[in-house]
């Protein structure tokens, strides 16, 4: 296969992962709101194509989504897409400026606030219309309840893609869909990395048991 055609390719299949994640991969944390892990994905493709592909991919598996298992129309496909890329194409944008492991790291980071400062901004400007709640009744939960959900999910999306980055480039290029040279930040296996992802996870683990007053 040509380069084009590889590429096509591997968006087709990070697309059918990302939705596959979606619907299988649901999980309540706070009140009505769900984790899934398609943004895990989204910002993996982002990370080797750039901010455009994570884009397209956001966009793809969030239309696919809304007429399947959404039940909040083009509304909840709009605050999707919105998610997905404020916090994917962000990472994948400053990585593109430093094509390092720092790069990729100040850039997950960086998705994971942008994400949580625009769905604060978003659930407050749009979470009224889809849910049929009083504005008011939405300013109330935007602590409470919004701001740590969108902080454990940012934070799951930034460790698991620490440390699922280097074994999907592996994947892909063990199926001859990339090239060797494609990608020439470093994908060795980082200790460090691993344990501030499993840190990070730990720390959510532990919010999330607090919320629901497990301790």
């Amino acid at each position: 296969m040509n380069s084009k055609t590889k590429k096509l390719t591997t968006v087709g299949m990070l697309c059918a992962f990302a939705y596959v994640a979606t619907v299988i991969g649901r999980v309540p944390l706070v009140l009505f709101l769900k984790y899934d892990p398609k943004d895990i994905i989204i910002a993996i493709s982002g990370l080797i194509f750039g901010s455009l592909t994570s884009f397209s991919v956001a966009l793809i598996v969030s239309l696919v989504e809304m007429f399947t298992i959404s039940e909040n129309g083009i509304l909840g496909f709009l605050m999707n897409v919105i998610s997905s890329c404020s916090f994917a194409c962000t990472a994948a944008f400053i990585y593109k400026k430093k094509r390092k492991l720092s790069g990729a790291i100040v850039g997950l980071f960086c998705g994971w606030a942008c994400m949580v400062l625009v769905m604060l901004l978003w659930n407050y400007l749009i979470t009224p219309i889809y849910m049929g709640y009083p504005r008011e009744a939405v300013v109330e939960l935007l602590i409470p309840a919004f701001l740590p959900f969108n902080l454990i999910k940012g934070g799951l999306n930034v460790a698991m893609t620490m440390i699922l980055y280097k074994p999907v480039i592996t994947a892909l290029r063990h199926a001859h869909l990339m090239e060797t040279n494609q990608i020439k930040s470093r994908t060795k296996l980082n200790i460090g990395l691993i344990l501030i992802a499993l840190l990070i996870i730990t720390t959510c683990i532990l919010l999330i048991l607090s919320i629901k007053h497990v301790f």
